[in-house]
């Protein structure tokens, strides 16, 4: 159980979770470009690239980003 808090406490892993008109991402590394149209960032060794419709950053943090808007399409490219 000690174990498990210290995994919790210490999370390191890329997460993304897709949701109707939102995207959540935890522990990405750097936001490359930031358009209302399309939002690359690096998480991990990938590349994500989300395109839209008036997409928007709702929440940011240093490693937690929320982005809300109409979602078309997302990349996973590998560096």
């Amino acid at each position: 159980m000690i174990e498990n808090i210290k995994n919790y406490i210490k999370d390191i892993e890329f997460r993304l979770t897709i949701y109707f008109d939102k995207i959540h991402i935890v522990n990405y590394s750097k936001i490359i470009s930031l358009e209302n149209d399309r939002i690359s960032l690096l998480g991990g060794d990938k590349k994500i690239v989300i395109t839209g419709n008036n997409l928007v950053l709702s929440k940011l943090l240093d490693d937690e980003i929320l982005i809300v808007g109409e979602l078309l399409t997302l990349e996973v490219l590998h560096d």
